[in-house]
C-alpha cells in the first residue's frame, strides 16, 4: 500500500488556490461576529467574546478549506501548533509584564515619576505638559487604557477648570496614552506587533524611535502653540493628586534606580525575558525597602500583631504583588484606580486572544486564503512606498473591520510577513510599520474597543476628539515619510 502511494504521486490531491472571493468569506465572518460581539458586550469583548469569535471564524476557515482545497485536518492542526509555538516566547514576557506591572507599581516607582511629572505642570503649557505627562505614565504601565482611565480623567477637570476645550484636552490625553501604548516594553500591543513578526522586543522598540519621535516633537509643538493661544480662566493645579500620592507611598529620587537599571539592560541588549524578570525582581526589592506597610496592606496583614511574622506577611504581599490583584487606598479615586494593578492574572486575557488569533490566522495560512488575498492586492507593492503605505492602509481598515486593533495587529502581520520577506526587508520595518498603522489608529474609530472605551471614560464623543489627536495622525504619515526617503530602511538579497 505504502509502495503505491509512493509509486504514483499524481493521485494525491493537490490543494487548489481558493479563489479571492472565498477568502475574504472568513474575513467577513469574523468582522460580522466582533460586531455583534461588540455591540452586546461593549468594552468587555476582550473577556471571551472576540475569542470566541477568533475560533468561530477558524472553523468555518477550516470547513472550507477541507471542503473547497482538499486540505488535511492533520495539516491545519500542524500550523496551528506551529503558530502557537511562535508566540511561546511573547506569552511568557506578557506575564513577566504583568508582575513587572504589579512590582513597579506597589514599591513606589512609577508613583515617584508621576509624582514628579505632575509637578512641572503649569497654566500656560497645560496641553503640551498633559501630553507629555500621559506619555510617561503609558510608558511605564504599558497601558493607555489605565492612563487614560486614570490620570486623563484628572486631567479633563484640570482642563476645563482652565478653560480648555474638550476636543484638545481629550486629544492630547490620547495622543501621549498611546505614544506610550506603543513605545513601553509594558505594552501588550507593542509585544505583540514584535512577537507575531518575528522581532526582538527591544530591536522592535528602538526601531520605532525613528519615526515616534520626530511625530511626538510635532505633536508637542502642535500642543504648545494650542496651549498658548487659549486663555485659561483658572490656575488649578495638581496639588491634590500629588498629596494623594505622596501621602500614600514613600516618594524618593532613589525610587528611579530601578528604571534606570532596567534601562542599561535594554540598551545592553539584554533578551526581553532576563531583562523584564530582572526588573520585576528589582521592583519587588524596591517594595520591601521603601513600601513595607504597603505590601503588608497587599497581603492583608496592615495590623499584624507582634507575635505574628512580618517577614512571612512581607512575602506573601510581595508575590501577590507579582500575580494577583491589589487594590491600594489612597482617599482619592482617580489615583487608586491608578495604583491598583492585576500582576500575571491580569494578563490572561491577552494571552487568550493571542492564542485564537493564531489559531485563526493558521487556518488562513494552511488554506492559503491568505496568499490568494495578498496575490490579489500585488500590484500595490510593487516597491517600498507602495509596500508600507499597503500596510498602513490595511491597518486601518482591519481596525475598522475588526474593531479591535490586537486582531489588527494579528492579521497584518500574517498578511504581509511574507512579502515584506521576500523583498528582503527587515522584519522590523514591517512590526514598526504595523504599529504605526494600527496601534496609534485605534482610538480613532468610533465603534472600535478603543474608540467606545476612550470616548465614555473621557466623557468626549469621538467625532469630538478625533482632529485633535495629532500624535495618532502623524505618526502612521511619518512612517510612511521615513521609509519612503529610505532612512535607516535596510534590505537584503529578497528570498
Amino acid at each position: 500500500m505504502t509502495e503505491n502511494a509512493t509509486s504514483n504521486p499524481t493521485k494525491q490531491s493537490t490543494p487548489r488556490r481558493p479563489p479571492v472571493w472565498l477568502s475574504l468569506i472568513p474575513i467577513v465572518t469574523l468582522v460580522g461576529l466582533l460586531f455583534i460581539t461588540i455591540r452586546i458586550f461593549g468594552s468587555d469583548a476582550l473577556g471571551g467574546g472576540s475569542q470566541i469569535s477568533l475560533i468561530i471564524a477558524a472553523a468555518v476557515t477550516s470547513i472550507l478549506a477541507m471542503s473547497y482545497s482538499k486540505i488535511s485536518w492533520h495539516n491545519i492542526e500542524k500550523h496551528i501548533a506551529q503558530n502557537v509555538q511562535g508566540v511561546a516566547s511573547a506569552l511568557v514576557i506578557l506575564l513577566l509584564i504583568g508582575a513587572l506591572s504589579g512590582s513597579w507599581m506597589i514599591s513606589g516607582v512609577i508613583p515617584t515619576l508621576i509624582y514628579y511629572g505632575m509637578k512641572i505642570m503649569s497654566p500656560e503649557f497645560f496641553l503640551p505638559s498633559c501630553c507629555a505627562i500621559c506619555a510617561i505614565v503609558s510608558v511605564m504601565t504599558g497601558s493607555s487604557w489605565t492612563t487614560i482611565a486614570t490620570i486623563g480623567v484628572a486631567l479633563m477637570g484640570i482642563g476645563h477648570a482652565q478653560g480648555f476645550s474638550d476636543g484638545w484636552i481629550a486629544g492630547s490625553i490620547i495622543s501621549g496614552a498611546y505614544f506610550g501604548d506603543k513605545m513601553s516594553a509594558l505594552s501588550d500591543t507593542t509585544v505583540l506587533a514584535a512577537a507575531a513578526t518575528g522581532t526582538r522586543l527591544f530591536d522592535h522598540i528602538q526601531y520605532m524611535m525613528l519615526t515616534t519621535v520626530p511625530s511626538m516633537a510635532i505633536t508637542l509643538i502642535v500642543f504648545t502653540i494650542a496651549s498658548l493661544s487659549t486663555c485659561t480662566t483658572s490656575t488649578i493645579d495638581t496639588t491634590a493628586f500629588t498629596q494623594a500620592i505622596a501621602g500614600t507611598f514613600h516618594i524618593h529620587p532613589c525610587l528611579l534606580l530601578v528604571p534606570v537599571i532596567a534601562g542599561i539592560m535594554i540598551i545592553k541588549k539584554v533578551p526581553s525575558l532576563i531583562t523584564l524578570f530582572a526588573s520585576a525582581i528589582c521592583g519587588s526589592i524596591a517594595a520591601l525597602i521603601a513600601q513595607p506597610e504597603i505590601l503588608l496592606q497587599v497581603a492583608g496583614k496592615a495590623n499584624i500583631l507582634a507575635n505574628e511574622s512580618i517577614a512571612s506577611a512581607l512575602f506573601e504581599g510581595s508575590y501577590i504583588t507579582l500575580f494577583g490583584s491589589t487594590h491600594i487606598a489612597t482617599g482619592l479615586s482617580s489615583l487608586d484606580e491608578l495604583v491598583s494593578t492585576s500582576g500575571m492574572s491580569g494578563m490572561m486575557d491577552t494571552l487568550w486572544l493571542i492564542i485564537c488569533a493564531m489559531c485563526f490566522g493558521a487556518t488562513l495560512t494552511a488554506s492559503g486564503m491568505l496568499e490568494s488575498i495578498m496575490h490579489s492586492l500585488k500590484g500595490l507593492m510593487s516597491n517600498r512606498f507602495g509596500l508600507v503605505s499597503t500596510t498602513v492602509g490595511s491597518g486601518i481598515f482591519f481596525n475598522a473591520c475588526t474593531a479591535d486593533q490586537y486582531i489588527s495587529i494579528f492579521l497584518a502581520s500574517r498578511m504581509f510577513g511574507t512579502i515584506y520577506s521576500k523583498q528582503g526587508y527587515e522584519s522590523r520595518l514591517l512590526s514598526r510599520t504595523i504599529e504605526d498603522g494600527v496601534t496609534v489608529t485605534s482610538p480613532l474609530i468610533p465603534w472600535s474597543t478603543c474608540g467606545m472605551t476612550q470616548s465614555t471614560i473621557l466623557g468626549v464623543s469621538t467625532v469630538v476628539y478625533l482632529p485633535y489627536c495629532i500624535f495618532n495622525f502623524v505618526s502612521p504619515l511619518m512612517s510612511i515619510l521615513i521609509t519612503s526617503i529610505g532612512y535607516k530602511v535596510f534590505r537584503n538579497k529578497p528570498d
